[in-house]
């Protein structure tokens, strides 16, 4: 199963690299692109979840390496204002048919 890294600039600067087992959050996350605290931890979550059912079809158990993440962003999300500003930075594999991007370092 095909798993990458994404990471997050969050508000004040910090970066976090977060884990998924799925490709899937390239379906709920671009590289470059900035959403608000909330969108940002709703989209990553459903990504996380979605991921870590593919794991329990594929190997009949949950990925806890998603759920750790999930709880990794849901705590650095509650240090912030929900309607303050998160970047992708980077998500890594890139899709086959998409290049490799990162967002400007701010």
């Amino acid at each position: 199963m095909p798993e990458l890294t994404f990471d997050v600039r969050w508000p004040d600067g910090q970066v976090q690299s977060c884990y998924s087992p799925s490709l899937v959050v390239h379906d709920h996350l671009v590289a470059g692109h900035t959403y608000t605290v909330r969108d940002f931890a709703r989209r990553a979550t459903l990504a996380l979840d979605l991921a870590s059912e593919r794991v329990r079809e594929t190997y009949g158990f949950a990925c806890t390496s998603a759920a750790a993440t999930t709880d990794q962003i849901a705590a650095a999300a509650s240090s912030y204002d929900a309607e303050d500003w998160v970047t992708v930075v980077r998500i890594w594999p890139p899709l086959p048919d998409e290049p490799a991007r990162e967002a400007a370092a701010s």
